[in-house]
């Protein structure tokens, strides 16, 4: 199968690489050009579980020229209608796309470039790093669920489960993938915004009662907001899962303070904690501690003057 992975940061690099080394045809899209030029020369060098140095073929998006039968969408939220923007020459009638991206309301920009039918929203519990341009750290395994727009539901993109699952993904068809969505963003709303404005690991935080409370107020605002929008969430379950998610990766500095603290980038915030504070007021529900999460954000943004 030929397939573009749109967005070939720490995930894009573990897709692209499991995916070719299954027999498929793989272009890594990227705009980071130290990092095109790492590979290009190079080649991605693969540390963690293994180590080794892999060629890849990798190009900037708007390079891109030959149809895709599989685009995989790894880039930042805020980048998403950029990408697709670039790479709409390459997207056929049939060409099927699965979105990755963390948080929530994706499906309303892809569709304006896909086909409702070709459209599949995911949730993934995969881990990777950057250890810097051209060099992946892969470590562990994980899962994908995933569910299609198409009426066939499952049958409509049996070739894509199949093609991921003989790369070694793992891929879940859900019928239902929703719910799973709102955990993983229930997830990045507990950890994410709060690692980076305390400037912690995921344990360092957890670890106080007061962290607790307002881990709890998130997941509370998260619920009241998803169950309006018809989502079906277990408050208690997302509480369990949520802290179940805290402890095994308690050493982890989560991809929004990298990206703040430690590189100074913009951050996802508007699409994960601001998402809940835009639809809640919509809703007409007040959701404070989403909304100062993300204003602090963007203050912290400015502070360093981030654009």
């Amino acid at each position: 199968m030929f397939i573009y992975i749109a967005g070939a940061g720490a995930m894009g690099c573990r897709f692209g690489y499991q995916l070719q080394k299954s027999g498929n045809e793989v272009v890594l899209l990227d705009s980071w050009q130290a990092h095109i030029d790492a590979i290009k020369a190079h080649g991605l060098h693969i540390v963690g579980d293994q180590d080794e140095v892999v060629p890849m073929t990798i190009m900037r998006p708007e390079e891109a020229h030959k149809q895709a039968e599989f685009i995989i969408l790894f880039t930042k939220a805020m980048q998403l209608q950029d990408m697709l923007e670039k790479i709409k020459p390459v997207i056929g009638p049939e060409t099927k796309v699965l979105c990755l991206l963390n948080g929530l309301g994706h499906e309303d920009v892809i569709s304006k470039y896909i086909k409702h039918e070709n459209i599949m929203m995911g949730v993934t519990v995969w881990t990777a790093g950057l250890k810097g341009p051209g060099e992946a750290i892969l470590q562990g395994k994980g899962t994908i669920n995933l569910q299609s727009f198409a009426a066939a539901g499952e049958a409509a993109v049996q070739d894509i489960v199949d093609t991921m699952n003989a790369a070694g993904l793992n891929v879940i068809y859900d019928n239902d993938v929703v719910p799973s969505i709102w955990r993983k963003a229930c997830v990045n709303g507990t950890m994410n915004s709060t690692c980076a404005l305390t400037d912690a690991t995921i344990g360092q935080f957890f670890a106080s009662e007061a962290a607790i409370r307002i881990v709890k107020t998130i997941i509370h605002e998260f619920v009241l907001v998803g169950t309006a929008e018809g989502v079906k969430l277990n408050e208690q379950e997302i509480v369990d899962y949520v802290m179940h998610t805290a402890e095994i990766a308690a050493r982890h500095y989560p991809s929004m303070h990298q990206d703040l603290i430690q590189n100074h980038r913009l951050t996802e915030i508007d699409y994960i904690n601001g998402a809940v504070a835009r639809k809640g007021a919509k809703l007409g529900i007040a959701t404070p501690y989403c909304q100062m999460i993300t204003d602090l954000i963007h203050a912290k943004e400015s502070i360093l003057n981030i654009k």
